[in-house]
């Protein structure tokens, strides 16, 4: 299995740390995959390595988490199957939401340097609610990770109905499958854009991603929804964090869903820019502070008009940004 997921070569990659001077130990480089009252799993190139962190790690004030699922770390050997952490690697990007505490707001990071996130909705049963597609997405935007659009149930409802609903994503520019577990429709296309990747699979409840992670890896579906149960049945700062392999190379990162995240850093004037087909106009708007509701010389209500923005996107761009009205 490919420990490194695959992805583009970046100029400011940490280079690799120096050997550790705690027992003459030298330092290995691993991926945090599982997560539980202070007890880290960190894989390896040579092993899968139970690890605590370093003290001097948890000193100083701490605004969010200091490692998370998802995280490189550096680690030096205690024994043949446990370890220390080190060192943190930089984060490329995160997936993350505030938690209250009783010390005051603390960021929860939910998956360190994810490649992507999978958003599955269904065609049909229960219908697709686009308005909650589009918060995914604009959460999605806000944190720097790909989506990848997934409409599961293909066989319910056929691919003319299907690309009614949900052409439109790609028209944006956003990848998307059709995908029918049941038909096994789309699976293939899907398992090769999971390899090597560390993805964030997540959707309503009832749209079929357990049994479509299933067709991609059997029992990978069933192993995810049995960790999602047990969140459900307690907090989610004491149920255990985990990522599952894929025999393809890569990650499933188990997660809450998206939404279940607020749009906490996010400022009303600011949700334009996360809509692709309003974010290209707005330079265009008459007015700097431009809300595209009523203002004349508005290029976004111009183009809405002209039948160049969906209707209903429009219109969830409208309830985000008064959403964040009332959040403030």
């Amino acid at each position: 299995m490919t420990l490194q997921p695959e992805r583009p070569e970046m100029d400011d990659q940490p280079a690799a740390l120096p050997a550790a001077d705690r027992g003459g130990a030298s330092r290995q480089r691993g991926l945090v995959i599982h997560y539980h009252s202070g007890f880290f799993t960190v894989q390896t190139e040579k092993a899968v390595v139970t690890c605590h962190l370093r003290g001097r790690l948890k000193q100083g004030p701490r605004l969010g988490d200091v490692v998370a699922l998802g995280d490189w770390v550096q680690i030096s050997m205690q024994s043949d199957d446990k370890g220390m952490i080190e060192d943190i690697e930089p984060r490329t990007r995160m997936l993350s939401r505030l938690d209250p505490t009783p010390r005051g707001v603390y960021q929860q990071i939910l998956v360190a340097n994810p490649d992507q996130a999978v958003i599955v909705f269904a065609c049909a049963q229960p219908e697709p609610h686009l308005g909650m597609l589009d918060r995914f997405l604009v959460i999605a935007e806000k944190q720097g990770i790909p989506p990848l659009l997934v409409a599961n149930k293909l066989d319910l409802l056929g691919l003319e109905a299907a690309r009614r609903r949900f052409d439109v994503y790609a028209s944006l520019g956003y990848a998307l499958i059709y995908s029918s577990a049941r038909q096994r429709l789309g699976v293939a296309e899907l398992a090769e854009r999971l390899a090597g990747k560390i993805s964030v699979f997540v959707g309503p409840s009832g749209v079929g991603k357990s049994t479509l992670l299933n067709e991609v890896q059997p029992g990978l579906g069933l192993a995810v929804r049995e960790v999602s149960r047990a969140k459900q049945k307690g907090q989610h700062t004491t149920v255990a964090r985990q990522m599952f392999p894929l025999a393809s190379g890569g990650y499933i990162a188990d997660t809450p869903g998206l939404k279940a995240l607020a749009l906490w850093d996010i400022q009303p004037e600011e949700v334009d820019g996360y809509f692709p087909e309003l974010r290209q106009r707005v330079m265009q708007c008459a007015f700097n502070d431009c809300t595209h509701r009523h203002e004349p010389g508005c290029a976004v209500l111009a183009a809405l008009s002209a039948g160049e923005i969906h209707p209903a996107r429009y219109q969830s761009y409208l309830k985000l940004r008064g959403d964040m009205k009332q959040d403030l």
